[in-house]
């Protein structure tokens, strides 16, 4: 048996995924300028390219290459196309394929949306086989077309095989087994490779941001919606990902094409009924569009119950519906001034009924913007693959699990509940497959869950004050270990002064933070801090926080600062060290006679190199009246010692804060600085 523990991350997927992965950034390098979705090329690059020899990868992409080059239909070269496959007969091309059912002639036929032709007849099995070639948004097959000729011919073109681009087969139990070899961070950059991003400029929080876009392919009837910052990639996954989904305009949105469109006595199916996925791109409000008034009413009937009335008829759909767009304010600014709803169309907000209906509103503003360096060079799955394991999964239900960990307050709602279960079901499915994971592991995907569903509540308060009648108290019981935990969205913990809170619920926000107005315009007397003994949580992402707001209060009463962290090495550690100094000095009553120790650990690797910056900052501080010293002696333990009695112990040490641009403002002021998760006990002694 091969050790898998000891192999590094892109062994583990090409021997656990032999021949369903590919690396990821060759179908960017094929693709140039064609319109061409990535799941086309990675089903060809699949085909030549599964493998990391770098000789046979260069003949794999020129053979893809070479088919692209020859094969795929570019409107501008589909009179050339024509005329080869009249000059050999027949020839096979890559194009979208759509087919209508001629009723007068009592057949179907098919239109090829880059060679421009249409009303050719194609057999009826082969529609039985891919019914969504008649959603009318046409699907990528390979195709061989003929060319007949003689006299008496109606029409010349004929269709000689159809074969849609997806996977062939898949065993859903060998995907599920595979999940075993890999520890939970390997499997999330895994995901992450295989939606064609780089894991190693994320976060986990943001990686969760990023996989949260999947939900609506891997759950039923999932209501999604993202907005945020333009450039974020919110519609790739549903454009480029999954042959199972459909991007389609938010302004070229009707009920007719979206559930059901009367054709004389017929009523046709829209592309609900053949979709796992519709998402709306460019949700966002745009200028002289109007919404039709009675999509409104069967788009919100549909979000609550599954179903649709058109015509005569009561149609049922599994089919989930992501709403993704982009902001046009800063997210503080929309806490303050408006909500967070404020981008999408008004029609949508007339009240809370349609937004109740949401499931997850994913933070899109805390996805990176795209960048050179955002895609991934790595392996990961073939998208048409993993496509189809998400299909799959769909049909799989994973929410009974967390009966077993959280009992949520009663106020909530049945929406609430079944949002909260649905989002956790999905997360489930996605990174733990194979039903194995850890108390803290099944608590992060509650919390998750239940932040994306406040983030929908809070702002349908704002947005229809008849909400507030029946406020929900967003917290649970613990079941494991029997504690009420509280449930609080990253966005209210960074800007507390324009959060809603209903019930006795406490913030989470550090002590001493205030709102940007509070008592703005009127002189109030200093009060003297009420230092107490706590422990605090901060979670990942958070902003606001800095060294001044955590210990400031603390520190105004000692002489002395005794730091002990093991890992004050790099430059931005470093960096910390400098900041916190700095803090212990301008809180300080009196500058002169401070003394200020570190013990860190020894490494051999870096030392010199410490030594000189730390015997820099000694020197700096001397001219102040500062005594610094430094030891090499810590083991793991980290906290901040004062002589006034209190003490600090820190899960992180003094490295808290995320990478930031030296070029940033957040360079300058702590405050701007994601943080890195972490917590603080403060005890007197």
């Amino acid at each position: 048996m091969m050790n898998f523990d000891n192999m590094e991350l892109k062994d583990k997927i090409l021997e656990a995924f032999s021949g369903k992965v590919v690396r990821k950034d060759l179908a960017f390098l094929v693709k140039g300028n064609l319109p061409v979705p990535a799941y086309v090329l990675e089903y060809l690059l699949g085909q030549y390219c599964a493998c990391d020899d770098e000789k046979v990868i260069a003949e794999g992409m020129e053979k893809v290459k070479t088919i692209v080059s020859n094969n795929y239909v570019n409107r501008s070269q589909a009179e050339e196309i024509k005329a080869k496959i009249k000059q050999r007969g027949r020839y096979t091309i890559i194009d979208k394929i759509s087919v209508q059912l001629n009723d007068k002639a009592d057949q179907y036929e098919a239109s090829f949306a880059n060679l421009g032709i249409n009303h050719i007849p194609v057999n009826e099995s082969v529609v039985k086989s891919n019914d969504k070639l008649l959603s009318g948004n046409g699907v990528w097959s390979i195709v061989v077309l003929g060319y007949l000729t003689g006299d008496d011919i109606r029409i010349r073109w004929e269709i000689q095989s159809l074969k849609p681009i997806q996977i062939a087969n898949l065993n859903i139990n060998d995907y599920i087994a595979q999940r075993e070899k890999f520890t939970t961070d390997e499997w999330l950059d895994l995901l992450i490779h295989t939606v064609g991003l780089n894991p190693e400029i994320l976060n986990r929080r943001e990686k969760f941001v990023i996989l949260a876009r999947l939900l609506p392919h891997i759950e039923n009837n999932y209501n999604f919606m993202e907005l945020g910052p333009k450039g974020t990639g919110k519609s790739h996954v549903y454009q480029e990902f999954s042959p199972y989904s459909v991007l389609v305009s938010g302004g070229d949105v009707t009920s007719a094409r979206l559930f059901v469109k009367m054709s004389g006595n017929r009523e046709l199916l829209g592309l609900v009924g053949y979709w796992d996925v519709v998402a709306w791109d460019e949700y966002e409000q745009k200028p002289h569009r109007s919404i039709e008034a009675k999509l409104v009413d069967i788009m919100q009937n549909y979000l609550a119950n599954k179903s649709f009335n058109r015509g005569k008829g009561t149609y049922e759909s599994v089919a989930s519906m992501s709403f993704v767009g982009n902001t046009k304010h800063t997210v503080p600014y929309m806490l303050k001034n408006s909500h967070l709803f404020e981008s999408i169309p008004v029609d949508f907000l007339q009240t809370g009924a349609f937004l109740d209906r949401i499931h997850l509103y994913n933070p899109g503003w805390e996805a990176q913007v795209l960048k050179k360096n955002s895609f991934s060079k790595g392996y990961g799955l073939i998208t048409d693959y993993m496509a189809a394991v998400l299909h799959e999964l769909r049909n799989r239900d994973y929410s009974a699990e967390i009966n077993k960990f959280a009992k949520f307050d009663g106020s909530l709602s049945e929406r609430d509940h079944l949002a909260i279960r649905k989002t956790f079901s999905g997360l489930m499915k996605l990174i733990y497959p194979n039903e194995v994971f850890t108390d803290e592991e099944a608590y992060e995907i509650i919390d998750f869950a239940a932040e994306g569903r406040k983030r929908v509540k809070d702002q349908i308060y704002k947005v229809d004050e008849t909400f507030k009648a029946e406020p929900a108290i967003f917290e649970y019981e613990n079941l494991k270990n029997d504690t009420l935990v509280k449930v609080e969205t990253l966005e209210n913990l960074c800007n507390p002064g324009y959060s809603i809170n209903f019930g006795d619920e406490t913030s989470r926000e550090l002590e001493g933070s205030k709102s940007a107005n509070e008592n703005q315009g009127t002189e109030t007397k200093k009060e003297e801090p009420q230092l107490s003994s706590k422990y605090i949580e901060v979670r990942e992402n958070q902003m606001g926080v800095s060294y001044k707001s955590l210990f400031a209060d603390y520190m105004r009463s000692a002489k002395k600062m005794t730091i002990i962290d093991p890992y004050v090495r790099a430059i931005f550690q470093i960096d910390n060290l400098v900041d916190l100094i700095r803090t212990f000095v301008e809180s300080a009553n009196e500058t002169e006679g401070l003394q200020i120790e570190l013990h860190t650990f020894e490494t051999d690797e870096k030392l010199p190199a410490l030594i000189d910056n730390l015997d820099q900052i000694q020197d700096d501080l001397a001219k102040y009246g500062i005594e610094f010293t430094y030891a090499f002696d810590a083991d793991h333990d980290r906290s901040i010692n004062l002589d006034n009695g209190w003490r600090f112990i820190l899960s992180r040490g003094i490295d808290i804060f995320e990478k930031f641009d030296r070029f940033s403002l957040s360079n300058q002021r702590q405050e701007l600085r994601r943080c890195r998760a972490f917590s603080v006990t403060y005890l007197q002694e």
